[in-house]
């Protein structure tokens, strides 16, 4: 019996078109034309050149439909058949895919034995959009009377598929954009109300250099030990500058995993490696139009730094997996305790990235160096801490304890005085404050490091190592929790990892066991 086209077409058009689900106007089209044409599976792909081959992204059998993500890479003569246009004749029936390049890659990828297809190719206003694959069980299922039915759908499908795909890219935009704002609110835009503590006294000289350079675009080096405060002058530069109601990103390079680094800096576009099932903005693409701020850049591997490089000389970067170069408009503040000249000259920091950065450097003194700006410090945290922790009623101070505060050395600097005051206002909520955690500290108590008499004799990588050990010997070697060796010196676990990998330091009970020896002999 002769189909009705007309009606075969209206029936199938007002189902393919019934919904913006792609996948769910497959499978009802696939359950009308199944009574007219072999339909035992239907596929939407897309051809997709940043990958070198074909993107599944839906599909429909008897049972349901799904979306779907499936990358079948191809070889380049059949990349090459398909730009020059080839293959792309309104439809194409591979009865025996066995026999046929592109139906054996298919097929076997797809899992689909012993079948055969039509491939029906979808354009709109002469741009190539995707291919319907319709799937029979079987040998020689399909005629070509089937394949001119079925290419009657060309244009409802290319509508339809067009429309969805417009509608996937605004929901993903739309959540795009609520991640992005969550992700800038709650982590990264600068907080304007920060108070740069001693900036009339110990740091006078710095923000009289924050003010010479906040307003122009330069890039700029901070540096000063670990805990001195450098995300904070570096938060200061953003506030005082043009940029100042811009993004603010600030990214620990020694926190990143180095296999994470490009995609977690410079973004990722669709199936640019396994895993990557969506296009994924840097954190520099994030950044634009306001400030990067790059803490610990000294951990940054050499290939990284060369990534860098390119993108202070022109401002622009390229997501993995894509080729052309995306323009920012941005500002680069680069911050690390590690002597960066000594690296160059062992040939672990790049000499052109050095001098790149290095222009206009800012050096952050240690506390102990401006011990005028404890006392104003300390009741900053008190009230900040307090506020944390729910204490209504602000407590004092004990009249000895601040003597014994301007006395301690503070190697771990601003960050370790604000973990003693919150250790302090946990254990005393309604005062007086004693800080007497400093005097076990210091007192040794057969597990610490005797630290102030060392210093006169270590360069600040031992120092350092030395601070890292005696908190780990403190916490029997733990690192992660709430009594860990991170955050009482207040730093991300990974980043703590990291540093005691660059210092030598090993992990575990051997590690820890060593440590407690090497202390108790020392």
């Amino acid at each position: 019996m002769k189909t009705d086209t007309d009606f075969f077409f209206r029936k199938a058009t007002l189902l393919i078109c019934s919904s913006l689900d792609i996948e769910v106007s497959l499978w009802r089209c696939r359950e009308f034309i199944s009574k007219y044409i072999p339909a035992d599976e239907i596929y939407l792909n897309i051809y997709e050149p940043s990958i070198g081959g074909l993107r599944y992204i839906a599909r429909a059998d008897e049972a349901g439909c799904e979306k779907m993500e499936k990358n079948i890479k191809l070889p380049s003569d059949l990349i090459k058949s398909i730009e020059s246009g080839q293959r792309l004749q309104d439809y194409l029936i591979i009865n025996k895919p066995e026999n046929d390049p592109m139906g054996r890659i298919i097929s076997s990828e797809m899992n689909l034995k012993n079948t055969s297809f039509i491939a029906l190719r979808l354009r709109i206003e002469g741009h190539r959009l995707g291919v319907i694959d319709l799937f029979a069980q079987g040998k020689d299922r399909f005629t070509s009377e089937h394949a001119k039915l079925f290419s009657l759908l060309k244009e409802p499908f290319a509508i339809a598929m067009s429309n969805a795909l417009k509608h996937q890219e605004v929901v993903q935009l739309k959540e795009q954009l609520i991640s992005d704002n969550r992700y800038l609110h709650n982590e990264l835009i600068s907080k304007s109300g920060d108070e740069v503590i001693g900036a009339g006294s110990g740091l006078k000289g710095v923000m009289e250099k924050v003010g010479q350079i906040a307003h122009l675009k330069n890039t700029i080096l901070i540096l000063g030990e670990t805990g001195a405060g450098k995300e904070v002058i570096a938060n200061a530069i953003h506030c005082y500058s043009l940029r100042k109601n811009q993004p603010f990103i600030k990214v620990n390079c020694g926190a990143i995993p180095e296999n994470l680094i490009d995609s977690e800096l410079f973004g990722h576009e669709k199936g640019a490696f396994t895993g990557a099932v969506s296009q994924k903005r840097g954190l520099f693409e994030r950044a634009s139009k306001g400030t990067i701020f790059l803490d610990e850049i000294g951990e940054l591997p050499s290939w990284a730094q060369i990534r860098l490089l390119r993108v202070l000389q022109t401002q622009e970067i390229e997501r993995v997996g894509g080729s052309p170069p995306i323009k920012l408009d941005i500002r680069v503040i680069a911050a690390t305790h590690r002597d960066l000249n000594k690296m160059v000259l062992q040939g672990d920091f790049r000499e052109d990235l050095w001098f790149r950065i290095n222009a206009f450097p800012i050096h952050i003194p240690a506390l102990r160096m401006r011990p005028n700006d404890i006392p104003m410090l300390v009741e900053h945290f008190i009230k900040k801490k307090s506020k944390e922790l729910g204490i209504h009623k602000i407590p004092a101070i004990a009249p000895e304890a601040l003597d014994r505060l301007l006395k301690h050395h503070w190697p771990g600097n601003v960050r370790e005085l604000e973990n003693a005051v919150e250790r302090a206002l946990i254990q005393h909520r309604s005062g007086p404050l004693f800080f007497n955690q400093l005097m076990d500290y210091e007192d040794n108590g057969g597990s610490a490091i005797p630290l102030k008499h060392k210093l006169s004799s270590m360069n600040l990588d031992e120092i350092i190592k030395a601070c890292i050990e005696q908190v780990l010997s403190m916490t029997n070697g733990r690192i992660n929790g709430p009594k860990g060796a991170a955050k009482i010196l207040g730093v991300h676990p990974n980043t703590l990892r990291h540093r005691m990998k660059k210092l030598g330091i090993n992990f575990g009970k051997v590690s820890l066991l060593a440590i407690l020896i090497r202390h108790a002999l020392s």
